[in-house]
């Protein structure tokens, strides 16, 4: 693969829930050398702060993907129902996502030790209190939207093109403003 230039990228996406659910996953990705912007915050987010916990993203214990992975919360994680979900389900999806990204040539094998991936990540506080919270569309959110944003991130999508030929057509979803 030819050698892109990877000092900083950038990606989201969402990915909703199936009915009933609260497992909407919208993580928002930056994706960089380490040695770079990106790698410099990658180190930053190693402080704790509280309720932000920064976790690996790791597919098991003794198994850290490459590129380097931090996962972050948006939200304030307030409860150990909440960070075990964060910590499990959210976290193994990350890590998937991540290896199959490198699987697929999304990402680029030949640089994955010199990168590194910061995944900003929703977790929706009423998962930890919903009784009839599906674990399986939690992890198939956020490892959908995940391998999304990298690829969004990748290909430095949208395009400049695509956002102005959209300016007035499309609204952000939560809009009731205009």
């Amino acid at each position: 693969m030819t050698s892109l230039d990877l000092t900083f990228r950038a990606g989201e996406a969402t990915v909703f829930a199936a009915p009933g659910q609260v497992t909407d996953a919208m993580p928002e990705i930056l994706i960089g050398r380490v040695d770079g912007p990106v790698g410099h915050a990658f180190a930053n987010m190693m402080a704790q702060s509280k309720g932000h916990t920064a976790m690996f993203a790791i597919r098991a214990c003794n198994q850290m993907v490459r590129p380097a992975t931090i996962v972050v919360p948006k939200v304030t994680l307030r409860d150990m129902a909440t960070i075990e979900l964060f910590g499990g389900v959210v976290q193994s999806a990350t890590a998937d996502a991540v290896v199959d990204c490198l699987i697929e040539g999304i990402l680029p094998k030949d640089q994955a030790n010199d990168l590194c991936i910061v995944s900003l990540v929703w977790i929706d506080p009423r998962c930890a209190t919903e009784t009839n919270l599906d674990k399986k569309d939690m992890y198939r959110t956020n490892y959908e939207a995940t391998k999304l944003a990298i690829q969004r991130a990748m290909n430095n999508e949208p395009s400049v093109e695509t956002l102005i030929a959209n300016r007035h057509t499309i609204k952000h979803d939560m809009d009731d403003w205009s």
